[in-house]
This record gives C-alpha cells, structure tokens and sequence, in this order.
C-alpha cells in the first residue's frame, strides 16, 4: 500500500503566510510594492522560479488559463529565486520576464529570503494562500493546474459566503514594448543563398536576414502564440535537412515543425501540440506521440536529432520512416555518462556534428556541460562536473567550468565553441588537448553560434541581435571564478533518513489504481556512495534511506509521480492528471541536530508541519 496522504478535505490547515521580501524589488507593477496585506481578500498563487528551469517555464504555461479565467479574484506572484550567479542580476530577471512572456508581478528575490521563509525546496513550487493570508496548499512541479483550478473554485465560493473575498483589477502593470527587429533570438542557420534565418523566440516568429547579418528579408509566422499553419509558440532551434527545407524546433508547442523555405509554408513533422507525461509513449508514428520542450535540432546519422529539454532526453525524428524515438537519457536529471539508455542529462539545449561526423556535441545547460554522444549512440563527457557546481575557468577540462551554456558550435579544426550563455561569454574546448579557452567575453546571453567565412557568428540573445567576431588567433586571458549554487545545505543525521513524498490528490479526485500503482519514486545520490541503502525504484511514496557515514556531504536525487482521477463511478472515462517532480536536495550528515526526516511536498500540506505551525 503506497504512504499517501489522505484526500483533501474541506478543514484546512492554518498557516499564516510569511511576508514576501526581495531585494531586487518587484517588476510588472508600475514601480509599486506590495505586501501581503495588500492582497488582503485576494486568493494568491506564489510561483517559486528560476529562468534556467525547464519545469519553471512548463509551469509558466500551465497557469496561462487560470491566470486568465480568474483574473479578478487571483493574483499570481512569481518570486524568482535564483540557482546560477547570472540569475540574481536583476538585469537578467528583468530581461527573463519578458522573454518569457510573464504577465503578472514578480518579486526578484535573489538571496532566495522568501524561498527559505516558506521552506521551498524545489523549482517550480507552487504556494496557494486563502484570502485572508493562510498558506492553504503547496505543489512542487509540473501538472498541477487542473487541481490548483478546483481549489480556487472552492476558495471563491468559501469566501464570497464569509465576505472575505475582495474582486477587481490585479497589480499587473504592462511593461512598454520595446521597438527591435529580433527580441531574445534564440539559434540561426546559415540559408543556402547565403542569407541567415534566425528564431526569434519571443516574438513566436521566424526571421530572415540577409547576409549582413541585420537586414530583414521577411518574418514567418503570425507574431502570436499558436499552433496554426502560420503561427509559432517560443520556437529555438533550426536545421536544415535539404537545401528547400528547415526543421524547427518549436518549443512550447512540443512539436518539430517543417519550413519550405521556397514558400515560406509550414506544416508539422512530429509531435502533437501536447507535451509528454511519464508514461506516455516514447516512439511510434511521429504525429502520434507528444514531445516536451523541443530546444535544438541537428542532423545525424541520417536522423534529427531532438534535444528534448523539457524530459532530459535526446531523441531522433528518422525523415524517411517518419517516426520518432528516445535514443538516450532516461528522464532522471543529472550527468552519467554510459550506454544512450543509460545516460543521464539535464535539460540538454543545443546540438552540434563534428565536421567528420563521428560526434553528436551536447551543450547540456543544467549541469554546465559539454557532452558529446558517439557513433555507437554512448553518451561521454567532456567538461562539467553536475548539476550544482559552475563558474568560468579555463585550462585542463577535468577541472574547468562553464556556467548554463544554451548553445555548441562544431569548429572547422575539430574543436568545439561553447555558447557559455550565463557567463557571456564563447568558450573553446579541443579534444586534441583536452583543454579549454576562452575565445570572447562581454557577450550578453549568447545563446548560438555558427561559423560563416572563417569568422563566428553569435546569437547574442540578450542584445536582440547577430554578433560577428574573428576567432583570435590567441586566447582571452580570464581570471578564474568558481560557483556552487546558494540554496543552503539540508543538515541531515547520519545512518536513518525518513523520506516522505506528501502528496494529497485534489477534491473531487482519487489516485488512478485502475491499471496498477499510481505512484513512482526513483532516489539516487551524488556520490553514489552517499547512499548505503534506499536508492532505487518503487512505488510507495515513503521510504527509510540509510547514508553513509563515511560521506559527510552530496546531494540527493529524488524524482517523484502521482497520477489521479476523478472519483466519480459514474463516469466511465475520468479525468486524470499526472503530477511530478524532480529535487537534488544537497544535504550535509552532521553529528548532532541533524534531521531524521526529509519531506518534500508533491502536491498538499505536510501535516505535520502544519500541527507544529
């Protein structure tokens, strides 16, 4: 029997919700501030977030329609809390919020004060607070809508009856647009008439230029998020399959779309509009199976190669069969290398072919690494050391470090440029010596590369702009900074560790035992030696792990599901919903004062939180 907590209930735990302070300020409200009494007689939704974080944006997406469909009654607040040093510039966050197409107030919180007051753990998390300033539910993750939805019906209805909820105009302010003929691109191809097409993401459009780099030819697509004949949703990557056709990578419609480039007409090469759910198929017919988060394409083998950011994957989409399949990566985070079906990635966002074509180059963006996938489909690394440890430093590639690199550039003598996009910087990396440069800084988010005439041409992506440079004959000389992400250690005791997975399905819903368990929970460690006992598989959300006293610090990986249904035996064809999350949770094991119990909310309360509250 799996350990889940019981369905909510009509009596709610009471938790006065802890102040909101940021000291970067508030964007998206005119200049205005706001405190939690402020929103007093609203329903808030606290959206915890960093720009690096593919579920984040997952989630952005998510609450689009409640967003919309309750407008008057909901304020969602998203508090960025950041994981990489280039986050916390409040720059970047300004910037994040319109490329993301945020439309409500965030709060930029870059020493993470208000994560820790409500003792997040995660990207995303989700904290619902009642209209009279009560903490009534949290969600971790990604597939929570629908339930967050219902519990703001109830929440309407429960103070419109007590006069506690206060409708009208939110505190949104629209930011003034600004006038550019690229806004945030994302990657660009070299066209074979010599002219460059370039995604420009945020406007949901394709754009040609002419050869110098600036000149607009024409603009594909309506400008409005879509999934029409003439319309795009955040598209990033492009590659060209024949000389009259480009494979996009259209990212927040889960699909590959195909470009005629002689007609400027698009149709839809794999994925349906939806994005994929663990358990939903990984192969077959390409317009039969969802995709999540599309982020780079290149052709090798014969294939396209899919990085699939938004399920840690690498897929292929085979023009000939016109099939899709996962050819590496297991959907667990993170970085092992290894046979394809054993290899771990951590949102995966640029690809590149070495000139000989014996090496698929991966620019795996969370672990700050270079990857390179083999002729034998073997997934190898070449810089990058996991998911918390990133900075800019040259030299030997066993110790060097890039910080967030969304883009790879296969160079002409087998070496590789690194679009390092949080350090703003391109990089070098030759496998010949194994080491690493720096060929320029003073970039700002680039985010591609492609080589054009012996020079390179960058996406700078934060300067809505093509950057054309000479490659230097020597080097940039840089001082090296190491990173470790700022989120503070779990102070853990040794020997037993209690790990509860708190999940309570939503009203009117139960979990979906129909075809076997409906839950999952995978834990692993870094080392692998933290752990001496608990790693693994299973089904039951609860379970005793036992750390090595040997290891006095890691980080543990705990990915966790839920599926739940509608619990009405009337109905023959419920609804149900997935909700899932992954955590690296670093923990220090410490002598004495250490936790002898790790909760993480999927979706609910932590009772025993909430009886201590």
């Amino acid at each position: 029997m799996n350990d889940v907590a019981p369905a909510r209930t009509t009596r709610r735990a009471r938790v006065r919700a802890p102040e909101l302070v940021g000291k970067g300020g508030w964007l998206n409200t005119g200049g205005s501030e706001y405190s939690l009494a402020d929103l007093r007689g609203r329903i808030v939704i606290l959206d915890f977030w960093t720009f690096c974080c593919i579920n984040c944006l997952h989630v952005l997406d998510e609450l689009r329609e409640l967003e919309e469909k309750h407008r008057d009654t909901v304020v969602i607040i998203g508090v960025h809390s950041p994981k990489f040093v280039h986050e916390a510039e409040h720059a970047a966050v300004v910037d994040a919020v319109e490329r993301y197409g945020v439309e409500h107030p965030v709060l930029d919180d870059p020493e993470l004060a208000t994560w820790k007051q409500y003792a997040v753990r995660a990207w995303p998390t989700l904290v619902v607070i009642d209209p009279e300033g009560y903490v009534v539910a949290q969600h971790a993750g990604e597939g929570h809508a629908h339930a967050i939805g219902t519990l703001v019906e109830e929440l309407e209805a429960e103070h419109a009856a007590k006069g506690t909820l206060r409708r009208g105009e939110g505190p949104y302010v629209a930011p003034e647009p600004v006038a550019t003929d690229l806004r945030f691109p994302g990657k660009a191809i070299a066209l074979p008439s010599g002219n460059f097409l370039v995604s420009d993401t945020t406007r949901h459009q394709l754009v040609e230029l002419e050869a110098d780099g600036e000149t607009v030819v024409r603009r594909l697509g309506s400008g409005e998020r879509g999934f029409g004949a003439d319309s795009f949703n955040e598209p990033q990557g492009l590659a060209l399959l024949d000389e009259n056709t480009v494979v996009v990578a259209d990212t927040v419609n889960h699909a590959l779309r195909a470009l005629d480039l002689g007609t400027g007409s698009v149709t839809t090469l794999a994925g349906t509009g939806k994005q994929w759910w663990q358990g939903s198929p990984t192969s077959g017919p390409a317009l039969d199976v969802d995709l999540s988060s599309p982020w780079d394409v290149a052709v090798f083998g014969g294939k396209v190669w899919i990085a699939m950011a938004g399920v840690h994957q690498l897929w292929t989409y085979d023009p000939e069969t016109r099939t899709v399949a996962v050819a590496a990566g297991t959907t667990n985070e993170g970085l092992v290398d290894g046979p394809g079906d054993e290899a771990w990635f951590a949102q995966p966002s640029g690809l590149a072919v070495s000139p000989d074509g014996t090496r698929l180059w991966v620019a795996d963006s969370e672990t700050s690494a270079l990857r390179y996938v083999d002729g034998d489909g073997a997934v190898h690394t070449a810089v990058g050391t996991g998911l918390f440890d990133f900075g800019h430093r040259d030299g030997d590639a066993e110790q060097a470090l890039l910080q967030h690199p969304l883009g790879v550039t296969a160079l002409p003598d087998g070496s590789v440029a690194v679009s390092d996009t949080y350090n703003h910087a391109l990089r070098r990396y030759d496998p010949a010596t194994d080491q690493v440069t720096t060929l320029a800084m003073d970039l700002r988010e680039p985010s591609d590369a492609l080589v054009v005439d012996g020079d390179v041409v960058v996406v700078e992506s934060a300067r809505h702009r093509l950057t054309r440079l000479r490659l230097p004959e020597e080097a940039v000389r840089v001082e090296s900074v190491a990173h470790r992400t700022q989120r503070a250690a779990t102070e853990v005791a040794g020997g037993k560790l209690q790990l509860d997975i708190v999940f309570q399905a939503p009203a009117g819903q139960k979990l979906d035992t129909r075809y076997g368990p409906s839950t999952r929970l995978l834990v692993s460690s870094t080392p692998p030696e933290l752990l001496a006992a608990g790693a693994g598989a299973g089904t039951d959300l609860a379970r005793e792990l036992t750390l090595n006293p040997a290891v006095t610090e890691g980080v543990l990986h705990v990915s966790a599901m839920a599926a739940s249904c509608d619990d009405d035996p009337a109905n023959e064809y419920p609804a149900c919903h997935v909700h899932q999350q992954d955590w690296g949770v670093p923990v220090m094991v410490v002598d004495e004062g250490g936790a002898e119990r790790l909760p993480l909310v999927l979706a609910g309360m932590d009772d025993r939180d909430a009886q201590g509250a």
